[in-house]
């Protein structure tokens, strides 16, 4: 009796670590696969994301008609407000930070603390770049923890300008627009470099939630965000 619940221990140990080694190997694979692409991505733009191949799947999935618009143009065929609004919304420090904006972390996690719950915010552009490209829109720690590993390797592989560069050429900014060349021509019937300031503030303005808020809207975040702009001399 006691050789056979030896056995079956065994069993179960040996399937264990089977089970780990895999986990281990599928985990390396991913970031492998990751580090590779954003090696990839220093010169050559990404036909599509992750969070793009979600969006059509769920299409499929529930029915509904699922058009794509996207279109890569480099960072030099934007206006420079358009850059300059998108950071002064979303991410001040930029060029201060690599990857991690460790003092915005420190603010929200103590507002959490504060409030006993967890909260959204001090997530970079790099950052949401690596959700983007590699991950979806579903949150999860899971999720937050490959983002904050990623962020500061996609900074140092792919450097301040082609972060950025990279970032406004594939968010969402609605439903299938995707870039800002995409968004200037579905929202304003214009090219990304023929934005004007205020069309540049509002379309920062909607990047938190693209599904469900439109640039003319944006009214009072968008005199904000160029607020933001004038404070810090752009």
């Amino acid at each position: 009796m006691a050789t056979r619940q030896s056995s079956v221990k065994r069993k179960r140990g040996g399937l264990l670590r089977r089970i780990l080694r895999l986990t281990f190997v599928a985990i390396a694979a991913f970031y492998a696969f990751c580090i590779c692409g954003l090696v990839a991505m220093k010169w050559i733009d990404p036909p599509t994301t992750m969070v793009q191949i979600e969006r059509r799947v769920r299409s499929c999935a529930s029915g509904n008609p699922y058009r794509k618009r996207y279109t890569f143009v480099p960072l030099s065929r934007m206006p420079a407000d358009l850059p300059h609004a998108v950071l002064a919304a979303e991410d001040q420090r930029f060029y201060d930070h690599h990857g991690l904006d460790w003092k915005q972390i420190d603010k929200v996690v103590d507002k959490d603390l504060d409030r006993g719950k967890l909260g959204r915010g001090a997530s970079t552009i790099t950052q949401q770049l690596v959700k983007n490209l590699f991950l979806t829109t579903g949150r999860s720690i899971l999720r937050k923890g490959v983002e904050f590993t990623l962020a500061p390797v996609a900074d140092f592989v792919l450097g301040k300008r082609r972060t950025l560069e990279l970032y406004l050429n594939v968010i969402e900014w609605g439903p299938g627009i995707y870039g800002a060349e995409a968004a200037a021509k579905a929202y304003y019937g214009i090219p990304a470099a023929r934005l004007g300031r205020d069309q540049c503030a509002r379309l920062a303005a909607i990047i938190p939630s693209p599904l469900a808020r439109k640039p003319a809207r944006m009214d009072r975040y968008s005199a904000d965000i160029q607020e933001r702009m004038r404070s810090l001399g752009w």
